[in-house]
């Protein structure tokens, strides 16, 4: 296993190729946002306009140069680039530099591995990391890939010793890797029957999600407090990327017993590591089993329609993409003279500390999962006194009266319960 820690702050330049994408001012916004949330102190940044990148050197031969005096310039001693790079585009890289050279998908792997708390997302992180170190595997500094145990030839039996540890190497992560999915593939199945058991009570499911940082913990932490069945029960929110990795789940009790589990799941990022996106599907699993998507949006960031792009993309890659879905566009309190709270439709404009903006988020999410409750009225005679009971615990009882043999109540129910209590249906 990966050992998380958290690394001393480091100098760095950003660096990117500009190939008339759009989006690639925001993206590299969003480069410095993770090198910030990865400990690292951006000191310059260089930015290169190119139809496509440089098979070897990712940049061209002179942008190199360039790069390698920034860096002796600004004292830095790192290059984290916006794009993936290939081993050899590295290790060409290292070289023109004579700096350490970490791609977006690395850096994105080192933030999720210091931020892993849970045995699953520590699991899901050091697949993801071991699969992308298995092509970039070097050798010893001291042992060249040439160098012969023997005498000349090329077979098999006399080649060099630098060879066969990369060998032994690669083996080994292979190795590691099977492991882990076992032991993941394990724990899936148990978490997998857990949401069978609550599928089996006919209690809704509804998962927040969207980009990350946009206030997913923070919605849920005050729906927690207003109407969690433990409000101490909340989760670890921050004004950071990825502040949560782990899929959370929370029992929210409204009033007239009106219950669902509320979800708070990972935050999204654009150029999200291959990976991580199979990670995903497995922390993810929560939104993929919920009757409703909750996408929540930091309306106050200018590149808010972005996120909102990655977010439908990623959740189409994970399989996700046909789910009910309600939108929050949050952080209003952020936006000059935007009044909130306010809605069109499935779309929401609040701020997740508002109590109004609450109770609106709780009313639009009421309307979708509990559509299909039937309000009814029952006759229960006296000598079924427990369903009574039962009723008035599980049940919103909205009328409650009696007559010479029973209890007449009038109450929502679920579809479970309606075929449950049919024997006592008089309407």
């Amino acid at each position: 296993m990966i050992e998380n820690e958290q690394h001393p702050k480091r100098q760095v330049i950003l660096a990117g190729l500009d190939q008339q994408n759009e989006n690639f001012e925001y993206e590299m916004t969003e480069l410095a946002n993770l090198a910030a949330a990865n400990n690292m102190i951006v000191v310059g940044q260089l930015v290169q306009k190119l139809e496509r990148p440089n098979a070897a050197t990712y940049f061209g031969k002179g942008k190199v140069t360039e790069l390698k005096e920034a860096l002796e310039y600004y004292g830095a001693e790192m290059v984290v680039t916006n794009d993936e790079l290939s081993p050899s585009q590295i290790r060409n890289l290292e070289a023109g530099t004579q700096a350490d050279i970490m791609d977006r998908t690395a850096l994105i792997l080192d933030i999720f591995a210091s931020r892993a708390k849970t045995k699953i997302a520590k699991l899901q992180v050091a697949i993801a990391q071991l699969q992308y170190q298995l092509p970039r595997l070097r050798t010893s500094m001291n042992v060249r890939l040439d160098q012969q145990t023997g005498g000349g030839g090329g077979s098999f039996t006399s080649r060099g010793a630098g060879e066969t540890k990369l060998e032994m190497n690669r083996r080994h992560i292979q190795h590691q890797i099977s492991l882990m999915q076992a032991e993941l593939t394990n724990i899936e199945a148990d978490d997998e029957t857990r949401r069978a058991n609550r599928a089996k009570q006919s209690i809704r499911n509804v998962a927040l999600v969207g980009y990350t940082n946009a206030g997913k913990s923070t919605i849920m932490n005050a729906l927690v407090k207003r109407f969690g069945d433990n409000k101490e029960k909340t989760v670890f929110q921050a004004d950071m990327l990825f502040a949560t990795l782990e899929t959370s789940v929370r029992k929210i009790q409204l009033p007239e017993n009106q219950n669902f589990l509320l979800s708070d799941t990972v935050g999204f990022v654009s150029k999200l590591p291959h990976g991580l996106v199979a990670a995903f599907r497995a922390t993810l699993a929560e939104a993929a089993d919920a009757d409703l998507l909750v996408q929540v949006v930091d309306y106050a960031d200018p590149h808010y329609q972005e996120m909102m792009a990655t977010t439908a993309q990623t959740l189409k890659e994970i399989g996700v993409g046909d789910i009910p879905m309600i939108t929050v566009y949050n952080k209003a309190d952020q936006i000059p003279e935007q009044v909130y709270p306010d809605r069109a439709g499935d779309t929401m404009i609040l701020s997740a500390p508002d109590q109004p903006s609450q109770d609106l988020l709780v009313d639009v999410i009421k309307e979708h999962i509990f559509a299909d409750y039937i309000t009814t009225t029952l006759h229960i005679p006296f000598s079924d006194g427990q369903v009574v009971s039962e009723l008035n615990d599980q049940a919103t009882v909205h009328e409650l009266s009696y007559d010479e043999t029973g209890t007449i109540m009038k109450v929502t129910l679920t579809p479970i319960q309606v075929a449950r209590f049919e024997k006592y249906q008089i309407d």
